[in-house]
């Protein structure tokens, strides 16, 4: 009982914090480009600019899962389907496997967390991301949760 009265108390605290400084834009566009954020149920996300998107896990999991210790990335050229784990994320706490919320081929992948994985628990939707994906279908994004139903979900899975 006190480990889930815990974690409640941490999800609660990391989903205020999240966003209090959420930098996450509802959807825009500027011409015929598309700019906007998703999330999954499980708590990745992918910020879509045109037909690409940046993926990685959210301010929310990363509270949950504590000090990020090492990320597994694919290799650039890897294809995914919605649903596919791409990689994984260890924290002293847990190990998860992470999701491509949409279909594609990786683009780039965030060297930058090979040295620095903690760099996940200090920007998670900033400068953490994991991968950019070259999107092969954006009628999937209709499938994932726009910010406002993103933090319902979230309120609603820290209580």
């Amino acid at each position: 009982m006190a480990s889930s009265l815990f974690a409640r108390n941490v999800a609660r605290r990391s989903l205020d914090t999240a966003f209090r400084f959420s930098k996450v834009a509802p959807s825009t566009s500027v011409g015929s480009v598309r700019f906007a954020s998703y999330f999954t149920p499980a708590h990745e996300y992918v910020k879509v600019e045109g037909t690409v998107g940046t993926v990685g896990i959210t301010d929310f999991a990363q509270a949950a899962l504590g000090d990020i210790v090492f990320v597994d990335l694919p290799e650039v050229g890897d294809e995914f389907e919605k649903g596919d784990s791409f990689g994984s994320v260890e924290s002293v706490k847990a190990a998860s496997d992470v999701y491509a919320p949409v279909s594609g081929t990786v683009t780039a992948i965030n060297e930058a967390l090979d040295d620095e994985p903690g760099m996940v628990n200090t920007g998670a939707e900033e400068g953490a991301w994991f991968i950019k994906l070259e999107m092969t279908n954006d009628s999937e994004l209709s499938d994932l949760l726009e910010p406002a139903a993103y933090k319902e979900h979230c309120e609603a899975e820290s209580q």
